[in-house]
């Protein structure tokens, strides 16, 4: 039987790491690859001309908002090459939405490949971050990594409703959802 061609774009999914090689490692890295490709689904639905949308003054318009995953993954990389330094604040998000998501997705492969790289111990090392409101504190790379990639889902979750919101279809998700019903 043919092999169906690879779709323009989409990003491949992982494959479970079994038996040894399921070290606290390529299960980080097998949950980062599912969610990555289930994040840039819902950005990639989200209409660009929309980006400036924000549902309440006190939120992030959605250009902002999608940068969040950019950052988050810079911050694991830095993490992971002991370059974390967060005395100097974030970046302002770039002023094209394509521009973000598609640097979302370029930066993702670098990562996917860092973290490949990076050697299991190193994982169990630490790295100054943030422990409670206005508080630093050592935190172990790999709970780090754990944090970035729950904050990817909860903030993905508040793009799934900016994306309705700015009239755009909700990608399954988790399941179906009444824009990609699985039935």
């Amino acid at each position: 039987m043919a092999k169906k061609a690879k779709k323009a774009g989409k990003p491949r999914k992982a494959s479970a790491p079994s038996g040894s090689s399921f070290s606290l490692k390529n299960q980080f890295l097998f949950s980062f690859q599912q969610e990555h490709a289930t994040t840039l689904k819902v950005l990639r639905a989200f209409p660009p001309e929309q980006s400036e949308f924000r549902p309440h003054p006190r939120s992030q318009c959605a250009r902002e908002l999608a940068f969040t995953f950019v950052i988050e993954q810079a911050i694991l990389a830095s993490a992971l090459t002991n370059t974390l330094d967060l005395s100097r604040g974030f970046p302002k998000a770039p002023s094209d939405f394509r521009a973000i998501v598609d640097q979302f997705d370029r930066d993702y492969h670098g990562l996917v490949e860092l973290i490949k790289k990076t050697p299991e111990k190193d994982f169990h090392g630490t790295v100054k971050f943030f422990t409670g409101p206005k508080q630093m504190g050592d935190v172990p790379k790999i709970q780090l990594a754990w944090f970035t990639l729950s904050d990817q889902i909860h903030h993905r979750g508040q793009y799934s409703v900016y994306l309705r919101m700015a009239g755009g279809k909700v990608p399954s998700i988790y399941g179906p959802s009444a824009d990609e019903p699985w039935m």
